[in-house]
């Protein structure tokens, strides 16, 4: 049977309005709003128009019902800026995920959520309970992505049509998931990462609809995520000269895996720069144009469970079209959620491997 929900996931996905599909597939503009609602159910020549337009397998819209992310339950990087409409279609997204998860759960075992609840804590405080939690002790963290995979967080890539999305994170019962924009340096998206599991264990199942200022929230999951990728304990051992330049920042940011920026305003933080070195750096980078493409960019983190997942399919013979087939959506948005992937793209034919240290998975008997 026609599920009105899939159809206003699909639209969503596609950042189109009711109206505007309805003129698409040549209906009245009122169609597309009691589709969706279940006021009325289209024929099977209607549902054809709207599968060409989405881009979407006719079976998608007769699947089950699905879960989907609520705006009132996710945390936005930097959402005050975005349109209703690209988050609706970055959730919708998720919806997808949600749907690409419990196939892979249906077929692997992965580690279990370990994230601590500290929303009574201070950002510093919860960094740091984090990091003994994980028991990271003062050193830098490698791989963001794989560090939330291995506590049991689910982390998919954004699609293209998001990228104006930085992050989002959100707790579906009790599985938290983040979803990443793999279109910006490595960088700024460890800096992501590291903002959204701040919203996961400061903030659970806060999202927009929190009692905070969204500025509190973010400023929170900012002051985090410093503290977690740059230790105070470490940040002054290793910057124990003092600094000047920007061309200082740029010996010391490889450590950390940061932006030069993220470092400026971490070294300030900890008072180990002035008030004007610091805003003349600031001006520095602008004029280097360093705030828009970071100098000495380390490589793009993937995810590791994803790849393990990924190779055995291989190993298997299950293509990126058979998973596609089974959840009955385009294969492009598998393809977007699995970091677009080297192998994930060639899963149809050959590909190269790049080294990197496994993820131990269990099938499901």
């Amino acid at each position: 049977m026609f599920q009105g929900k899939r159809l206003s996931i699909a639209r969503r996905r596609r950042a189109m309005s009711k109206a505007t599909l309805a003129e698409a597939i040549g209906a009245v503009p009122n169609t597309v709003h009691r589709y969706e609602a279940g006021l009325s159910m289209p024929g099977d020549e209607a549902v054809r128009k709207i599968a060409t337009v989405l881009s979407f397998p006719v079976p998608f819209f007769e699947g089950r019902e699905v879960d989907e992310p609520r705006r009132d339950n996710a945390s936005f990087r930097g959402m005050a800026s975005k349109s209703g409409r690209i988050m609706d279609a970055a959730l919708a997204s998720g919806t997808i995920a949600f749907l690409l998860d419990d196939w892979i759960g249906e077929e692997y075992m992965r580690p279990e959520p370990n994230v601590l609840d500290l929303q009574h804590e201070k950002p510093e405080v919860a960094a740091i309970l984090m990091r003994q939690h994980w028991r990271l002790g003062d050193k830098p963290i490698k791989n963001m992505v794989h560090l939330l995979e291995t506590n049991g967080i689910r982390v998919f890539s954004l699609a293209e049509n998001t990228k104006e999305v930085d992050a989002f994170s959100l707790w579906r019962d009790d599985t938290p998931y983040v979803f990443l924009n793999r279109f910006k340096s490595s960088e700024r998206s460890r800096f992501d990462a590291a903002h959204e599991l701040a919203h996961l264990c400061l903030h659970k199942h806060g999202g927009a609809g929190s009692s905070y200022q969204y500025s509190d929230i973010e400023k929170d999951a900012n002051a985090f995520a410093g503290a977690f990728l740059m230790p105070e304990a470490d940040v002054r051992a290793i910057c124990s000269k003092p600094l000047y330049s920007v061309n200082d920042l740029i010996d010391y940011k490889r450590r950390w895996g940061v932006s030069v920026s993220a470092l400026n305003y971490r070294v300030h933080e900890l008072k180990l720069l002035s008030d004007g070195r610091y805003n003349s750096n600031y001006v520095e980078m602008s004029r280097r144009g360093w705030l828009k493409q970071e100098p000495h960019g380390l490589a793009r983190e993937q995810s590791a469970i994803l790849q393990d997942v990924i190779d055995d399919l291989l190993t298997r013979g299950i293509t990126k079209a058979k998973i596609a087939a089974d959840l009955a959506v385009p294969a492009a948005e598998i393809e977007a959620l699995f970091f677009g992937l080297a192998n994930m793209l060639s899963i149809d034919g050959s590909g190269e491997r790049t080294a990197r240290k496994p993820v131990q998975l269990k099938i499901v008997k």
